[in-house]
């Protein structure tokens, strides 16, 4: 709901930091975002008028279709799960109930909305933290503990210590001690309990200051798994809700069971931390805000749809078995009310975004419901050679940057030349043309290849500084670049 308010432009401009080319996807995904914020904007009757415009991406394998959809979830906060769509059929007839979609994305909101309200609140925390990590340091030393006359509420009434009688029934009774101990009790306690202030103070600067991260004190500790929220235990009659269901059942019939534990303060601070910060959580809240957030800026991104497109005239049990995904699939991306464990979704206004290669069939083998449920089109393009050399070197997380970086843990430092790039982009481009097209892909297993040696030996050749040119990429390529059955070697 809190989506960066940016134009399609700035969409684009932010993507392409992270991905090269694509231009045409890139601008209708941005056109889709900015028109949720729009959609926000308008009166109530009309903002429930207006539906997403869902995506269909069509390209091969690798081109950027899954990081497209992932950077632009993360660009604007929405929930957003991937799922493949041949999961809902990869056993004949049999396969996952095609509702868990809206189920896992509605976990994936509660648990962003979670992490969001515990970030608030954990200025709050730290406080009662501290005090707990006092305690534990000092027992005795709390405010309830430091109460003069040692008893309590009879004691404040006393104002001396308290000692049981019985009396003439033979009825214990409490009564104030007249002993000359008694009446001296009040002064030493008030001088203890000032000792015991000063220095449970002089230890909370020390703990302030880092200096007891490494002392250990026992804490009691709660094991098993915790039980999970959320709003009802039979939210659906399916089998993720029946198997959740059961498992909340064994944990309230065996109940926590609690345990001492020696760890350090660092330790303590982060198991207390969890605790308070799950004690102060509203649930109820949580799921609120993320049913709200999930039913009007949640993503959907469903791949390998091409795998359960119908093409030909067959109609044997696998191609039924397809077709009925899209069937159970279409009432979802249409709009429809799904039961979750933290109530119902409307699933009216969630983003689908469905990519595939196509290679086996097209986009007009799916049933034509399906089909009318995306109305945009995007043909990303296949990845050549000069891509090829702009993935290695432009993005924030380049290939070529991450190589050098995992090598400078180990204190040697690569250095890439621009003909060892250009004739691996090279290679790259021969392998995806003459056997298997698996896009930007083929770089990280090219890549694997010309640093296999260092990186098997980089503790050997620590401060040292390793050259890569043409030279050394073909000496390790060899065997590719002379065979002409280049599959065998690169898969």
């Amino acid at each position: 709901m809190d989506a960066i308010d940016l134009t399609p432009k700035q969409i684009v401009e932010r993507l392409d930091n992270y991905i090269i080319g694509q231009k045409n996807a890139k601008r209708s995904v941005a056109i889709a975002l900015r028109n949720r914020s729009r959609r926000l904007k308008l009166s109530e009757d009309m903002r429930d008028e207006v539906a997403p415009k869902n995506i269909l991406m069509i390209g091969p394998t690798g081109v950027g279709k899954t990081e497209i959809a992932r950077r632009l979830a993360k660009l604007c906060g929405a929930p957003f799960i991937k799922v493949e769509a041949t999961k809902y059929s990869e056993i004949g007839y049999v396969g996952r109930d095609v509702e868990s979609m809206i189920r896992d994305l509605m976990a994936v909101g509660f648990k962003m909305v979670k992490s969001e309200l515990e970030d608030q609140m954990r200025g709050q925390a730290k406080e009662k933290v501290e005090e707990r990590l006092l305690d534990l340091l000092l027992p005795g030393s709390g405010d309830k503990a430091a109460v003069p006359n040692g008893g309590g509420i009879l004691g404040s009434i006393f104002g001396r210590k308290v000692v049981q009688q019985k009396n003439e029934n033979g009825e214990v009774i409490l009564l104030p001690d007249q002993s000359q101990d008694a009446q001296n009790e009040a002064p030493k306690n008030v001088a203890s309990s000032q000792d015991m202030k000063e220095t449970r103070e002089k230890f909370r600067q020390m703990l302030r200051e880092g200096k007891l991260e490494s002392r250990e004190v026992e804490l009691t500790v709660t094991t098993g798994p915790k039980a999970a929220s959320g709003i009802g235990i039979f939210s659906g009659g399916n089998m993720d809700d029946i198997e959740s269901a059961m498992q909340s059942i064994q944990q309230m019939m065996a109940g926590n069971k609690k345990k001492q534990k020696t760890v350090t303060i660092a330790e303590a601070r982060n198991i207390l931390t969890e605790e308070i910060l799950d004690s102060m959580l509203d649930a109820d809240k949580c799921a609120e805000i993320a049913k709200e957030r999930v039913e009007q800026s949640g993503i959907v991104f469903i791949d390998e749809i091409d795998k359960i497109a119908v093409h030909g005239e067959s109609h044997g049990g696998q191609s039924v078995s397809r077709e009925g995904v899209q069937r159970d699939i279409l009432p979802i991306v249409e709009g429809s009310h799904v039961n979750t464990r933290y109530g119902v979704v409307d699933t009216k206004h969630i983003l689908f975004i469905a990519a595939g290669a196509f290679s086996f069939s097209k986009p007009s083998d799916l049933i034509p419901e399906l089909q009318g449920r995306f109305p945009l089109r995007v043909e990303l393009d296949s990845l050549h050679k000069e891509d090829f050399k702009r993935i290695l070197l432009e993005p924030k997380n380049a290939l070529v940057k991450q190589y050098k970086a995992l090598l400078e843990t180990e204190g040697v430092n690569v250095e890439f030349g621009d003909d060892a790039i250009d004739r691996m982009t090279t290679i790259a481009e021969e392998v995806n043309a003459k056997a298997e097209n698996i896009g930007a892909r083929r770089l990280h297993t090219i890549m694997e290849k010309v640093l296999e040696e260092i990186s098997f030996e980089a503790d050997e050749h620590k401060g040292q500084t390793i050259s890569i040119d043409a030279a050394y990429v073909d000496e390790k390529l060899k065997d590719i670049s002379s065979s002409e059955d280049l599959s065998r070697y690169i898969l």
